[in-house]
C-alpha cells in the first residue's frame, strides 16, 4: 500500500462491502456473510530493474500482533507457500526469496528463517513492514516471471502471508516500471487509488494472477459478464472473430450449470515461442500458447479448447469442488482421489463444449472420443495404475515423470476425459434422454457450493452420480475409476447405437518397443514398453545403438528395422556406460491399437434418439 493511502480502509468500507456482495464469490465465503474489511495485509509490489528478474515487495501487517501469538510469543511467523492451487506439485517457491528483513516504526526488528518457507520475525508491534526479494525468471502458469518487456505474478509464488491473518483483507499496489501503463488481473480495484487492488482474504489473492505492462487488451460480453482479455506477446490476430469465439465458448461453457458466478472476468494470455497450458483461478484464467496459435483452423481449435478448459474450471474445481480442495494448506500437500473429476472431467468438457458451439462437427467429436480412449488403452500404466490413485499420486508422479512413466502410470487428465464420456454416456441412458453430465454438474452445484457452501466427499459425488442415472453405478466406480481392470466401452457406446472398432492393422511386421532420440549424432533409446521385446529382452533407457546385425545404425533405428517379421531375432550391438555388448532380441506382435467409433446394424429408433441428444445434433 502507498504510504499516503493508509487511510483509504476507513474511507471505503462500505463501498467495499456493498461491491463485496457481488463479488464472483470467495471459494470459501458466501456472498451474504463476507465481514466488512478490516485492518489486514498490504503489498507494494515494484520491479525497479526488470531486467534483473527482481520483483521488490514491501508488505505491510497491521494488528499484526493481537492477531496472532506475537504478545505471547513474542513474534510472528512469516511465510511462503510451497505451492499454488491448480497445480498439484511443491514447488518451493521460497527458494526465490532474498533480503527478507522487518522492520517497526521505522526500526529493524531481529528476524530469522526458521524452516524452508518460514522467516520468524521478533517483535510484538501491532504494526510491521516486512521487505524482501524475488527472483522471478520461469515464465509458466505456475511461476512468477519479469524481464524488460513485462512483469507476471503468481501470487502464491511472490506474496508471504501470516497464517492468523488470512481471512483479513489483502491490498496490493502495484507500482509498473517506468512507461509501463496497464495491470490485468481479477482482483476488485480501490476506486481513486491508481494500480491498488485488494482481496477478501489470501486464499482470493493467490487467486488472482496479475499481468504487468502494455499488453493489448479486448472486451467482450458473455451471459451478462464483461470479459477482459489482456494479450502479451507479438502476434497477429483477427480481434473480432477472437471476440466473437471466445464469447461462443463462454456462453456455451455457462449454459451447462445454467448460472454464471462471476461479476467480471479476465483472461490473461501470454504468447510465447514455445509452450503452453493454462491455470484456472475464480474469475481469472492464465494461458500460454504459441506465437502461431490463430495461424491455422487446427492450431485457432486447439487454443479454443484451451480456452474452454480453462474457463470450465470456474465452476469445476473452482466451485464444483472435492472437500480436499479447499481451504488450502498452502505449506503441505492436499491429497484427494477426484483429480479425474476435477481436471480429467473438464477435459471431458473441453470438447463436448466446442462440439455444443460449434467447433467440432458430430464426426470430428466421435472422432476426438475415439482418440482418447485409443490413447489410454495404449499406456501401459492403464493396467498398473487407476485414475483414483493417478489422482492421488499427482504430488509425486503426475507432475514428476520419467523414462518409465508410461509403463506404471496414467493420467488424470486423459482417462478422467474418457471417464467423463462413459459417466455422462451413463446418466443419458439412465434417465432415457431426460438428463446428462450437465444435470450432475448443476446438482453438485446447487447443494455443495450454494446451499452448504463446502465441497462434497467421495460418497456424496457418487450419490449424485447415481441419484442422476437412476441406478447403482458398481460397474463405473469398481471398474472404470477404483481398478485397472479393462472397461467394457461398449456396453456404455451401445445406447447410443455406436461400437468402438479396433481398426489397426494386425500386420506380421515385428514390433521392437523401444523409442529413440538422437544426441550428439548418436542414437540413444529414451524408452522401453513394458511387455515389448525390447523389454523382455534387456534393452534399456539410455543405451546408444550402434549397430543392428553388424550394419551401423544412422539416424533412425526402426526404419533400419522396417520390414522384419513376428519372430525376427536382431543382433543388437549397443553402447551401455562405456562398455560394448551384444543383445539378441526376438521381435514380437505390434499391441498397439487404433479405435473407431461405428454405428451399430439396426440402429433402433431410440438409439438414434439418444445419439442425437447426446451430440447436440436438432
Amino acid at each position: 500500500m502507498k504510504k499516503n493511502a493508509r487511510l483509504f480502509y476507513l474511507l471505503t468500507v462500505w463501498t467495499l462491502f456493498a461491491s463485496l456482495q457481488t463479488l464472483a464469490v470467495p471459494r470459501f465465503v458466501n456472498d451474504e456473510n463476507l465481514p466488512a474489511p478490516a485492518p489486514g495485509i498490504s503489498y507494494v509490489l515494484s520491479m525497479p530493474e526488470p531486467q534483473t528478474h527482481y520483483f521488490e515487495v514491501e508488505m505491510q501487517l497491521k494488528n499484526s500482533a493481537s492477531a496472532t501469538s506475537a504478545k505471547k510469543n513474542g513474534y510472528v511467523d512469516i511465510k511462503m507457500p510451497v505451492w499454488t492451487p491448480g497445480s498439484y506439485l511443491i514447488r518451493e517457491y521460497a527458494k526465490n526469496v532474498e533480503a527478507f528483513s522487518a522492520s517497526a516504526a521505522g526500526k529493524p526488528v531481529r528476524s530469522e528463517k526458521v524452516r524452508k518457507n518460514a522467516w520468524r520475525v521478533y517483535s510484538t508491534d501491532d504494526n510491521l513492514t516486512v521487505k524482501y526479494r524475488v527472483y522471478a525468471n520461469e515464465l509458466t502458469v505456475r511461476t512468477s516471471f519479469v524481464d524488460a518487456d513485462h512483469g507476471y505474478v503468481t501470487p502464491a509464488s511472490v506474496f508471504m502471508y501470516v497464517e492468523a491473518l488470512k481471512n483479513q483483507p489483502h491490498r496490493v499496489v502495484v507500482q509498473p516500471y517506468k512507461d509501463w501503463k496497464k495491470v490485468a488481473t481479477g482482483l476488485k480495484t480501490i476506486s481513486g487509488a491508481p494500480y491498488t487492488y485488494e482481496a477478501a482474504d489470501y486464499d482470493l489473492l493467490v487467486d488472482s494472477p496479475i499481468e504487468i505492462g502494455n499488453h493489448k487488451t479486448f472486451s467482450f460480453t458473455a451471459s451478462g459478464i464483461p470479459h477482459t482479455v489482456a494479450m502479451f506477446g507479438d502476434v497477429a490476430y483477427d480481434e473480432k472473430r477472437l471476440a466473437a469465439d471466445y464469447t461462443r465458448v463462454c456462453e456455451t461453457a455457462a449454459s451447462v450449470v445454467g448460472e454464471h458466478p462471476c461479476t467480471d472476468y479476465t483472461f490473461i494470455v501470454h504468447h510465447i515461442p514455445q509452450g503452453g497450458g493454462g491455470l484456472e483461478h475464480l474469475n481469472s484464467t492464465t494461458l500460454e500458447t504459441y506465437r502461431t496459435a490463430y495461424a491455422t483452423e487446427a492450431s485457432y481449435k486447439g487454443f479454443f479448447t484451451l480456452v474452454a478448459h480453462e474457463y470450465f474450471h470456474l465452476w469445476n474445481v473452482k466451485r464444483i469442488r472435492p472437500i480436499a480442495l479447499g481451504p488450502f494448506d498452502y505449506d503441505n500437500e492436499n491429497y484427494t482421489t477426484m483429480l479425474w473429476l476435477s481436471e480429467g472431467c473438464t477435459s471431458f468438457y473441453e470438447d463436448y463444449i466446442l462440439r455444443r458451439a460449434g467447433f467440432h462437427s458430430p464426426e470430428a467429436y466421435l472422432g476426438i472420443v475415439a482418440n482418447d480412449i485409443t490413447q489410454i488403452e495404449n499406456q501401459p500404466g492403464s493396467r498398473v495404475q487407476s485414475a483414483s490413485e493417478s489422482s492421488w499420486d499427482a504430488w509425486i508422479k503426475g507432475y514428476r515423470p520419467n523414462e518409465n512413466s508410461a509403463n506404471t502410470t496414467i493420467s488424470y487428465y486423459s482417462k478422467g476425459s474418457v471417464l467423463g464420456t462413459l459417466l455422462n454416456l451413463t446418466i443419458l441412458a439412465g434417465s432415457n434422454g431426460a438428463r446428462n453430465m450437465d444435470d450432475l454438474m448443476r446438482l453438485l452445484y446447487t447443494e455443495y457450493y450454494k446451499k452448504q457452501k463446502r465441497g462434497f466427499t467421495d460418497a456424496e459425488f457418487r450419490q449424485a452420480a447415481e441419484q442422476m442415472a437412476g441406478r447403482k453405478l458398481d460397474d463405473f466406480f469398481g471398474t472404470a475409476v477404483n481398478s485397472t481392470n479393462p472397461i467394457d466401452y461398449n456396453a456404455y457406446f451401445a445406447p447410443v447405437g455406436l461400437q468402438l472398432t479396433n481398426v489397426a492393422g494386425r500386420t506380421q511386421d515385428g514390433f521392437l518397443g523401444a523409442g529413440t532420440t538422437v544426441q550428439n549424432g548418436k542414437v540413444v533409446i529414451s524408452s522401453v514398453r513394458r511387455g515389448s521385446a525390447a523389454y523382455t529382452d534387456g534393452l534399456n533407457v539410455g543405451d546408444e545403438v550402434l549397430a543392428v546385425d553388424s550394419v551401423r545404425v544412422g539416424d533412425d533405428l526402426l526404419r533400419l528395422i522396417s520390414g522384419r517379421r513376428v519372430g525376427d531375432k536382431l543382433d543388437v550391438l549397443v553402447n551401455r556406460a562405456g562398455l560394448v555388448r551384444k543383445l539378441t532380441i526376438t521381435l514380437t506382435q505390434n499391441p498397439l491399437i487404433s479405435y473407431r467409433l461405428e454405428p451399430v446394424a439396426n440402429r433402433t429408433d431410440a438409439q438414434k434418439a439418444l445419439f442425437n441428444k447426446w451430440l447436440y445434433i436438432k
